[in-house]
């Protein structure tokens, strides 16, 4: 899983979504500049770099720039190897490596290897937006119900219970540092899955993982395991 650097744009920033891109053109120009991009797509590319997504629920305006500019971004990303994904359904887009066994590619983004607990939790959120989109639902889960589920794969000897709680703890905070956990306002312990993780985990690479996960349960959290 590629995961760039977690941060925002402020939307206060971004009226000029509003507008037509020559009335704001002068805004961020600086002296030297020899940039192509007009000022608002570049916003939206600074967005999709920062990541880990961008959800047109929480960034209307950054999703009506990118739709604007979509050429013109994917051509821009390309130039520095990566691609962009994107699901109109759902409203998300992120950036992703290109890989490619005919070029030798220089690697710009860092696959982020997860643990064994972390790989449980993600398989349970993916399985959750699937059955809630079937429902045409949000998907909206709380700390208990996550806990609840991993405690199925802690080791039936394991002697450290405070040890295996601060892991699945942390698991929870890499899923909302990887943006497919987005924490509801107003209630400290309730998160919607992102749709983005449709686009993360496939349908097949789900139904394969969760297979294996499921005939190693309970399992030892302890144990590491990349996963993308």
């Amino acid at each position: 899983m590629n995961s760039p650097a977690d941060t925002d744009i402020d939307e206060g920033d971004l009226e000029a979504a509003d507008q037509d891109d020559s009335a704001v053109e002068s805004e961020a120009r600086f002296e030297g500049d020899t940039g192509t991009l007009s000022v608002p797509a570049r916003r939206v590319l600074v967005r999709l770099l920062q990541g880990p997504s961008l959800d047109a629920r929480r960034h209307e305006k950054l999703w009506n720039l990118l739709k604007r500019h979509e050429v013109a971004l994917r051509s821009r990303l390309h130039d520095v190897f990566l691609e962009l994904v994107l699901d109109n359904q759902s409203r998300v887009a992120f950036t992703r490596q290109v890989t490619s066994e005919e070029a030798d590619i220089p690697i710009l983004l860092r696959r982020q290897s997860l643990s064994f607990i972390e790989s449980v939790l993600l398989l349970f959120l993916r399985l959750k937006l699937t059955h809630s989109n079937a429902q045409a639902e949000r998907a909206v889960v709380d700390r208990i119900e996550i806990q609840e589920y991993l405690k199925a794969y802690e080791r039936s000897d394991n002697v450290d219970v405070a040890r295996f709680g601060r892991q699945m703890d942390g698991a929870i905070e890499k899923a909302k540092k990887l943006g497919v956990l987005l924490k509801l306002s107003g209630a400290d312990d309730r998160y919607e899955v992102s749709a983005s993780l449709r686009l993360l985990f496939p349908v097949e690479e789900i139904e394969a993982l969760g297979a294996a996960y499921r005939s190693h349960a309970p399992a030892d959290p302890a144990g590491e395991q990349g996963a993308s």
